[in-house]
């Protein structure tokens, strides 16, 4: 089994969404020995927005008239959605801000989100071609969104990240949520100890899944 980790906060070693994204990896690969991990910082090493440069992977690698900057920005594309393609688990570090995801999450998102690999488009529809793949998300939030239909209204965050890898025909997507992480150091141990009971649960149920189960 193949695991890929993502963090994409900046924060280093601040970041709760790296603390928890490494908890949950240490507990799945506990579960389930055996499993091979790979790790992608997207604040170290994020890929550039998409231009008219890092769009060339809308074309074949050995088009006529691409150019040197093209096939660089086409490489990175190609590795990236290799990386997520080879992947069984995804586990990706997403913290909220400004109520959506971190640019870094957003432009690798960008990257492997390729028609003819990870999507198609038919007669009936889109339809995802990444299934059979679990992802699991870590998102933490400094103020409080669950359960409150004003706040909820804000979230673009785990909704959206729901939706992308559902588009890619990923079903199994499944949260680990720490919010309320501002609100005072009480509010922030709840959330952590209720991140931690969320990656218990994911991960003894991974532990008690065989492998096929996992990529159905």
């Amino acid at each position: 089994m193949k695991l890929l980790h993502i963090d994409s906060s900046p924060l280093a070693g601040a970041s709760a969404s790296r603390e928890l994204t490494r908890r949950t990896v240490e507990r799945w690969q506990a579960a389930r020995p055996g499993t091979s991990v790979e790790y992608l910082d997207l604040a170290a090493d994020a890929p550039a927005h998409l231009d008219a440069d890092s769009l060339g992977f809308r074309l074949a690698p050995d088009a006529p008239g691409l150019t040197p900057a093209q096939r660089r920005e086409n490489a990175v594309s190609e590795r990236l959605v290799s990386q997520f393609l080879a992947a069984d688990v995804i586990v990706v570090g997403a913290p909220l801000y400004n109520f959506g995801i971190p640019s870094q999450l957003k432009a690798w998102i960008d990257r492997i989100a390729q028609a003819g690999r990870t999507f198609r488009y038919t007669a009936a529809g889109p339809e995802g071609l990444a299934g059979g793949k679990t992802v699991i998300v870590v998102s933490t939030r400094g103020g409080q969104y669950a359960g409150i239909p004003a706040m909820e209204a804000m979230e673009h965050q785990e909704s959206y990240l729901r939706t992308v890898f559902g588009f890619l025909g990923i079903t199994d997507v499944r949260i680990v949520r720490a919010e309320g992480l501002a609100l005072g150091d009480d509010a922030r141990a709840r959330a952590l100890a209720q991140a931690d009971a969320a990656i218990a649960a994911h991960t003894a149920e991974a532990a008690n899944q065989p492998q096929a189960a996992l990529r159905a």
